[in-house]
């Protein structure tokens, strides 16, 4: 005979599967804030090695525009994967930032200089 008796368990056994849902879709936000901030990150290493570039090209600052934009995005954990200093004093870089060994590498691109 199946009664009452037949059911005994099934709550706990949806409570379990709902906190596994809620644990998994919060380890999927989490994993996309993780992702956001690393991007973030990465886009203003990428503005300030392009200011910084910039003003070395114009003469404000020191050095070459290139070098300065690699060790300015190296202070903030970035690499400089590529440095383009133009004509009309402009300045294109492109940064690298680890975001975590699930989400790979996060990418920055800026440029610095008079309007084109």
């Amino acid at each position: 005979m199946l009664g009452v008796g037949s059911e005994r368990g099934s709550g706990t056994v949806l409570a379990a599967g709902l906190g596994m849902v809620v644990v998994m879709v919060m380890s999927l936000l989490l994993l996309l804030a993780q992702a956001s901030a690393a991007a973030s990150r990465a886009a203003a290493a990428a503005d300030l090695a392009a200011l910084a570039a910039a003003d070395a090209l114009r003469g404000v600052s020191a050095g070459e525009p290139c070098l300065v934009a690699a060790a300015v995005a190296a202070r903030h954990k970035a690499t400089l994967t590529s440095c383009t200093a133009g004509g009309d004093q402009s300045v294109e870089v492109s940064t690298e930032l680890p975001a975590g060994p699930l989400l790979g590498v996060a990418t920055g691109r800026a440029r610095a200089g008079p309007p084109p």
